[in-house]
């Protein structure tokens, strides 16, 4: 199953969505078609925005670090936040308000713990350049990476609940391994919480 998939089970049909860093709005789109859902994007580069509002979705231009209290506690019933966490300034202070202001949320991480990351690191001295982080360190929107466990930590620091959790290797899809070790296995992870 794709993280894709794995949204679509964890959501409801017909409900509230919002996705926080909506990108392009696939996952907006993808819900909408599988399951009506009302779906609002937040989003800061125009160029996504643009392309979201071409595929006919709704979308605010926001930047999520300015903080969201524009949105009333559980004023949605699922908030997304896909590989967007490591890009904020502040990622605790996102994370408790995507608790806030939906009834569950979904957030997907990459895994700097990743055994590949830890093997670049260790045999050539820089920091690493993966499939799940493409970008060199002095160009990467990445400035707050994290490791499965880190993840994990947090969550329970804040007082919030992991419902469900999923990991996934760099091609996508989950196995054996994955769910074994998923902090040394999987280069992405994704968690079903709540407050």
């Amino acid at each position: 199953m794709n993280t894709l998939e794995v949204i679509r089970n964890w959501v409801k049909k017909d409900s509230d969505i919002l996705d926080l860093g909506c990108g392009k709005g696939e996952i907006l789109k993808y819900l909408s078609e599988k399951l009506n859902t009302s779906s609002l994007g937040i989003e800061i580069d125009q160029s996504n925005i643009n392309n979201c509002i071409q595929s006919g979705l709704n979308v605010v231009q926001q930047n999520i670090d300015e903080g969201l209290d524009n949105f009333k506690d559980e004023s949605f019933d699922t908030v997304i936040m896909s590989q967007t966490i490591q890009v904020l300034k502040e990622p605790k202070k996102a994370l408790l308000e995507v608790t806030r202001i939906g009834r569950e949320s979904i957030v997907t991480i990459p895994n700097f713990g990743h055994w590949s990351t830890r093997i670049n690191l260790l045999l050539s001295g820089k920091m690493p350049v993966t499939s799940s982080l493409p970008d060199k360190w002095h160009n990467t929107p990445n400035i707050h990476l994290c490791t499965i466990s880190d993840f994990e930590l947090l969550c329970e620091d804040c007082g919030i609940n992991i419902i469900e959790k999923r990991f996934f290797s760099n091609a996508g899809n989950e196995n054996f391994l994955t769910a074994f070790l998923p902090n040394i296995f999987a280069s992405t992870a994704m968690y079903k919480i709540s407050k």
